[in-house]
């Protein structure tokens, strides 16, 4: 029998919210089993270039991470954020140690190719990307690895890549040793059939019903990759994948019953 490995992801909204992120860091410390935390980024980035005159350079919407950019990004994410995080979970008594893809080649990527835009110096990843043995030791040593969203091609290059993708992928290397749970944590009470009523969670998605979800416009754009991401795990043999209220992940490791479960 597989031992329970929960993988759990956090955004900006939460890491821009002290108190908030207090909340969430007591409840993840209380967690028993083994864990690993991947936490993006906040708005501390954006503000840090607005002080520095960098301008965010977006083409059809996406956003381009030059090298100016990803000077920032680094230095938040993989500074900032995640040492503020690993030294809270000190605190509490949870033997947190921080990581970027590019510290003992945990994560190594592949810069983005795309026939028509350069987006610099951003890493897409894949199940393969993930040093899989490294983090097994780590875990079996108790101690609880918390990634940023930083990457590396192991050619002295850094790459900033979406955490979603990240905790994705781990959760899908990490499979194949562990009865891997993963958790993508929110601001809404799960999945939501209207954005507008925070009651209308949607309990069960499968790709199916995504698809038709996509196609009817129900879903907010912001949501999409983590469903994307969420669905990839599940195909890729993550035993269970949930999209939950963050301040619902004590309720939820004790009782299942919160947010809105992935399943094929």
């Amino acid at each position: 029998m597989k031992e329970k490995l929960y993988i759990i992801k956090i955004g900006g909204a939460l890491i821009d919210d002290e108190e908030l992120l207090e909340q969430f860091l007591e409840q993840f410390a209380e967690i028993q089993e083994k864990k690993i935390l991947v936490h993006g980024g906040g708005k501390l980035a954006t503000t840090l270039a607005d002080k520095l005159g960098i301008e965010q350079k977006l083409v059809n919407g996406r956003r381009i991470t030059d090298k100016d950019t990803l000077d920032i990004v680094a230095m938040v994410y993989a500074g900032g954020i995640n040492k503020n995080i690993v030294a809270k979970l000190q605190q509490k008594k949870c033997k947190a140690i921080g990581f970027s893809g590019a510290d003992a080649n945990l994560i190594k990527a592949k810069k983005r190719e795309h026939a028509e835009i350069d987006f610099g110096f951003v890493g897409d990843i894949t199940e393969k990307s993930v040093n899989r043995k490294l983090i097994s030791k780590l875990l079996k040593l108790e101690l609880v690895p918390v990634f940023s969203a930083i990457t590396h091609d192991k050619k002295g290059h850094l790459f900033n890549t979406n955490a979603d993708t990240i905790a994705s992928v781990i959760a899908q290397a990490l499979s194949v040793k562990y009865d891997v749970e993963l958790l993508y944590c929110f601001d809404k009470e799960g999945v939501l059939e209207d954005v507008n009523n925070p009651e209308s969670v949607i309990k069960n998605i499968s790709e199916e019903e995504f698809s038709i979800l996509k196609e009817d416009g129900k879903l907010h754009k912001g949501i999409l990759p983590k469903l994307e991401n969420a669905l990839g795990a599940v195909k890729n043999n993550v035993n269970k994948v949930f999209l939950i209220k963050e301040t619902e992940l004590k309720n939820h490791i004790e009782n299942h019953h919160a947010g809105t479960e992935i399943c094929l």
